[in-house]
């Protein structure tokens, strides 16, 4: 038996998330599932891929409080989301659901 010890790394999306058309793609899967948490959760990936102090400071909002906001337990505001949004590049938008 090899006494190698095999080394694994933590997997975290946000470092797969190199580019605009990345994060779109993201975000389109993850909002096709209609589960709010894992929208949080891809809200907290795109926001690390994309830099959380830079989104603090673009959104006015302390760093730590973006981290506690989008986090598994958060339970963000509206105005917070939609700063997010905004400082993300995104616009949230209601749209009248199709049938299934």
């Amino acid at each position: 038996m090899d006494s190698e010890l095999l080394t694994v790394s933590r997997f975290d999306a946000a470092d797969y998330l190199k580019n605009e058309a990345d994060i779109q793609e993201y975000l389109d899967e993850v909002s096709s599932e209609n589960d709010p948490q894992a929208f949080l959760q891809a809200l907290n990936t795109i926001a690390r891929a994309k830099g959380m102090s830079k989104l603090a400071r673009e959104t006015g909002i302390p760093r730590e409080s973006l981290y506690q906001s989008l986090s598994e337990k958060g339970n963000p505001g509206f105005h917070t989301l939609w700063k997010v949004a905004e400082a993300l590049g995104y616009a949230l938008v209601m749209r009248k659901k199709t049938a299934a």
